[in-house]
């Protein structure tokens, strides 16, 4: 695994982590308790801080990172990820929110100043619109992301159980 110092930050892994030995960690960006960073996926910290809470997965191929305060941005944007969070293979997650026990589908694009809610779901392929807000307790999809309808109470079920298979699922690749 590749974890680098940015600066005057160095990423603060918890413990418990998994970071696949090819993905990128660097700069000011923290991961909690039980997360996980699978394959070519790459966290950079390096304009403005990454947060990504605990129990959280970030699947293979995935981007994240973050806006630099300036002229265009003042104060830049951060990205918070949540905990219990899923988010899909080759998803772009450039300085945004999302919230607890949500899911961004594979491929999604999720972009400045927007905020998916707790317990909301993006479908794969979608677009987030800069500045849009996900609401919780929705499936949305679609480019630009729509609300397509409510989740069911067996959708809600499974994004817990998609966050606990992933914490499962690092704890058996920790161990070889």
């Amino acid at each position: 695994m590749t974890i680098r110092k940015f600066e005057n930050f160095t990423p603060d892994i918890h413990d418990s982590a998994y970071i696949d030995e090819t993905a990128l960690v660097v700069g000011d960006v923290v991961i909690g308790a039980d997360s996980s960073i699978w394959p070519m996926t790459a966290v950079r910290g390096d304009v403005n801080s990454i947060r990504i809470g605990k129990r959280t997965n970030i699947q293979d191929g995935s981007i994240l990172h973050v806006t630099h305060d300036g002229e265009f941005a003042p104060g830049g944007f951060e990205l918070t990820v949540g905990d219990n969070v899923t988010v899909g293979h080759g998803v772009i997650l450039h300085a945004c929110t999302v919230g607890n026990f949500s899911l961004v589908g594979m491929g999604a694009t999720v972009l400045d100043g927007a905020i998916i809610e707790d317990f909301a779901m993006v479908g794969a392929g979608s677009l987030v619109s800069p500045g849009k807000i996900i609401e919780s307790g929705y499936l949305w999809l679609g480019a630009p992301a729509r609300k397509v309808r409510e989740l069911t109470d067996k959708e809600k079920k499974w994004l817990a159980y998609s966050a606990d298979h992933y914490v499962n699922l690092k704890d058996r690749h920790r161990k070889c």
